[in-house]
Protein backbone atom coordinates (compact mmCIF):
# COMPACT_ATOMS: atom_id res chain seq x y z
CA UNK A 1 0.00 0.00 0.00
CA UNK A 2 1.30 3.38 -0.91
CA UNK A 3 0.94 6.61 1.02
CA UNK A 4 -1.77 7.82 -1.35
CA UNK A 5 -3.90 4.72 -0.69
CA UNK A 6 -3.59 5.21 3.07
CA UNK A 7 -4.56 8.86 2.72
CA UNK A 8 -7.70 7.91 0.75
CA UNK A 9 -8.68 5.37 3.40
CA UNK A 10 -8.14 7.93 6.17
CA UNK A 11 -10.11 10.63 4.35
CA UNK A 12 -13.00 8.22 3.85
CA UNK A 13 -13.24 7.85 7.65
CA UNK A 14 -13.46 11.62 8.27
CA UNK A 15 -16.72 13.27 9.26
CA UNK A 16 -17.90 15.74 6.66
CA UNK A 17 -18.32 18.62 9.12
CA UNK A 18 -16.80 19.16 12.56
CA UNK A 19 -16.66 22.14 14.91
CA UNK A 20 -13.40 24.15 14.97
CA UNK A 21 -12.21 23.33 18.50
CA UNK A 22 -9.19 25.16 19.89
CA UNK A 23 -7.15 24.97 23.07
CA UNK A 24 -8.77 26.93 25.87
CA UNK A 25 -12.33 26.22 24.71
CA UNK A 26 -14.82 24.85 27.20
CA UNK A 27 -16.62 22.11 25.32
CA UNK A 28 -19.49 19.71 25.91
CA UNK A 29 -18.75 16.38 24.21
CA UNK A 30 -21.62 13.92 23.75
CA UNK A 31 -20.47 10.36 23.30
CA UNK A 32 -22.29 7.05 22.73
CA UNK A 33 -21.55 4.46 25.42
CA UNK A 34 -22.43 0.81 24.88
CA UNK A 35 -23.68 -1.08 27.93
CA UNK A 36 -24.55 -4.64 27.06
CA UNK A 37 -26.77 -4.45 23.99
CA UNK A 38 -27.97 -0.88 24.58
CA UNK A 39 -26.40 2.48 23.74
CA UNK A 40 -26.74 5.62 25.83
CA UNK A 41 -25.42 9.15 25.45
CA UNK A 42 -22.99 10.58 27.97
CA UNK A 43 -21.76 14.17 28.09
CA UNK A 44 -18.36 15.32 29.30
CA UNK A 45 -17.84 19.04 29.81
CA UNK A 46 -14.45 20.57 30.42
CA UNK A 47 -11.60 22.69 29.09
CA UNK A 48 -9.68 21.61 25.99
CA UNK A 49 -6.06 21.49 27.12
CA UNK A 50 -4.63 19.99 23.94
CA UNK A 51 -5.42 19.58 20.24
CA UNK A 52 -3.53 17.18 17.99
CA UNK A 53 -3.41 16.73 14.20
CA UNK A 54 -6.44 18.91 13.37
CA UNK A 55 -6.34 18.19 9.62
CA UNK A 56 -5.93 14.43 9.96
CA UNK A 57 -8.55 11.71 10.36
CA UNK A 58 -6.84 10.98 13.70
CA UNK A 59 -7.58 14.47 15.06
CA UNK A 60 -7.77 14.37 18.85
CA UNK A 61 -8.69 16.73 21.67
CA UNK A 62 -7.91 16.28 25.35
CA UNK A 63 -10.57 17.63 27.69
CA UNK A 64 -10.02 18.24 31.42
CA UNK A 65 -12.51 18.85 34.20
CA UNK A 66 -12.43 18.71 37.98
CA UNK A 67 -14.98 16.29 39.46
CA UNK A 68 -15.30 16.02 43.26
CA UNK A 69 -11.93 17.72 43.70
CA UNK A 70 -10.13 15.28 41.40
CA UNK A 71 -8.90 16.26 37.94
CA UNK A 72 -10.25 14.03 35.16
CA UNK A 73 -8.89 14.07 31.60
CA UNK A 74 -10.37 12.34 28.58
CA UNK A 75 -9.13 12.20 25.00
CA UNK A 76 -11.63 12.15 22.16
CA UNK A 77 -11.00 11.34 18.53
CA UNK A 78 -13.00 14.01 16.71
CA UNK A 79 -13.87 11.79 13.73
CA UNK A 80 -14.84 8.77 15.85
CA UNK A 81 -18.40 7.64 15.02
CA UNK A 82 -19.13 7.23 18.74
CA UNK A 83 -18.57 10.96 19.31
CA UNK A 84 -22.01 12.31 18.49
CA UNK A 85 -21.56 16.04 19.04
CA UNK A 86 -18.99 18.58 20.20
CA UNK A 87 -20.46 21.88 21.37
CA UNK A 88 -18.35 24.90 22.33
CA UNK A 89 -19.66 26.55 25.50
CA UNK A 90 -16.97 29.19 26.18
CA UNK A 91 -13.91 30.37 24.33
CA UNK A 92 -10.87 31.64 26.24
CA UNK A 93 -7.81 33.68 25.32
CA UNK A 94 -4.76 31.42 25.37
CA UNK A 95 -1.31 31.76 23.87
CA UNK A 96 -0.28 28.15 23.44
CA UNK A 97 -1.54 24.87 22.05
CA UNK A 98 -0.84 22.62 25.06
CA UNK A 99 -2.24 23.91 28.36
CA UNK A 100 -0.64 21.26 30.57
CA UNK A 101 0.18 23.92 33.18
CA UNK A 102 -3.50 23.79 34.23
CA UNK A 103 -2.87 20.37 35.80
CA UNK A 104 -0.90 21.86 38.68
CA UNK A 105 -3.36 24.69 39.28
CA UNK A 106 -6.63 24.78 41.15
CA UNK A 107 -9.15 27.40 42.13
CA UNK A 108 -8.77 30.95 40.86
CA UNK A 109 -5.30 30.37 39.40
CA UNK A 110 -6.78 27.79 37.00
CA UNK A 111 -9.17 30.31 35.45
CA UNK A 112 -8.81 31.39 31.84
CA UNK A 113 -9.91 34.78 30.50
CA UNK A 114 -13.08 34.34 28.45
CA UNK A 115 -13.39 36.19 25.17
CA UNK A 116 -16.56 37.10 23.32
CA UNK A 117 -17.60 34.86 20.43
CA UNK A 118 -20.73 34.04 18.48
CA UNK A 119 -21.77 30.73 20.03
CA UNK A 120 -24.49 29.95 17.50
CA UNK A 121 -22.23 30.59 14.51
CA UNK A 122 -19.34 28.55 15.90
CA UNK A 123 -21.50 25.54 16.75
CA UNK A 124 -23.37 25.57 13.43
CA UNK A 125 -22.00 22.84 11.20
CA UNK A 126 -21.62 23.56 7.47
CA UNK A 127 -23.93 21.51 5.27
CA UNK A 128 -22.21 18.65 3.47
CA UNK A 129 -22.89 19.32 -0.20
CA UNK A 130 -20.51 16.94 -1.96
CA UNK A 131 -22.90 13.99 -2.57
CA UNK A 132 -25.61 16.24 -4.07
CA UNK A 133 -23.11 18.06 -6.29
CA UNK A 134 -21.58 14.81 -7.52
CA UNK A 135 -25.00 13.46 -8.43
CA UNK A 136 -26.01 16.60 -10.33
CA UNK A 137 -22.71 16.80 -12.23
CA UNK A 138 -22.91 13.09 -13.07
CA UNK A 139 -26.30 13.68 -14.70
CA UNK A 140 -25.32 16.83 -16.60
CA UNK A 141 -21.91 15.61 -17.81
CA UNK A 142 -23.25 13.17 -20.49
CA UNK A 143 -25.71 15.82 -21.74
CA UNK A 144 -22.86 18.35 -22.08
CA UNK A 145 -20.73 15.85 -23.97
CA UNK A 146 -23.61 15.07 -26.36
CA UNK A 147 -24.14 18.77 -26.99
CA UNK A 148 -20.45 19.21 -27.86
CA UNK A 149 -20.54 16.22 -30.20
CA UNK A 150 -23.47 17.70 -32.19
Amino acid sequence: MSFIDLKKIGDAQKKSAVVDVRSGDTVRVTQKIKEGEKFRSQTFEGVVIRTDRKDSHTARITVRKVASGVGVEKSFLIHNPLVEKIEIVHRAKVRRKNLSFLRERSGKSARLTNKAFDRAAVNALPVAETPANEASTAETAPVAEEAKAE
